[in-house]
């Protein structure tokens, strides 16, 4: 398996689709109840191999990644050559970026002295969509971005 197999919510959510996945590979529903019943791996395998088509789409189409947490934020533009990250610090221990109110006051002012900013960018050591799979799999949220653009115009 190239990623990992997805929740059961997620084949929830995806039901239809691993129907339409299923008849690619002429099973239908009947089939498919024997096969879990009576071929437990080979269930497995249909399953992993769904979840790596699933997984290879999502990750082709994601553009942008956000990791929050109390006092930092990961922000990262994944280019087809280069992961560019944008990374934020809060040096105030009475804030938390997880905080509503202030992450209101964060984005309000964003040149507080008790906010640093550190922008980079580094290639890909490993394929593209693996490395774009481990930076979700360690907290970080595929975005549309907007955060990012914000932070990238404000620091250039």
């Amino acid at each position: 398996m190239k990623y990992r197999q997805l929740t059961k919510e997620q084949f929830l959510e995806l039901h239809k689709e691993f129907a339409e996945f299923l008849a690619t590979q002429q099973i239908d529903v009947k089939e498919w109840e024997i096969i879990k019943k009576d071929k437990p791996s080979m269930a497995e395998e249909e399953l992993n191999i769904f979840s790596d088509v699933v997984w290879e789409n999502v990750l082709t189409k994601a553009e942008y990644l956000e990791h929050i947490s109390d006092n930092h934020i990961n922000l990262f533009k994944c280019t087809s050559k280069e992961i560019i990250r944008i990374y934020i610090q809060l040096n105030d221990k009475t804030k938390s970026f997880l905080n509503d109110s202030d992450f209101q006051w964060f984005l309000n002012n964003p040149m507080d002295d008790r906010i640093e900013y550190f922008k980079a960018s580094k290639k890909y050591k490993k394929e593209r969509n693996i490395e774009v799979f481990k930076l979700i799999e360690m907290g970080s949220s595929i975005s549309k971005g907007k955060l990012f653009k914000t932070m990238a115009q404000l620091i250039g």
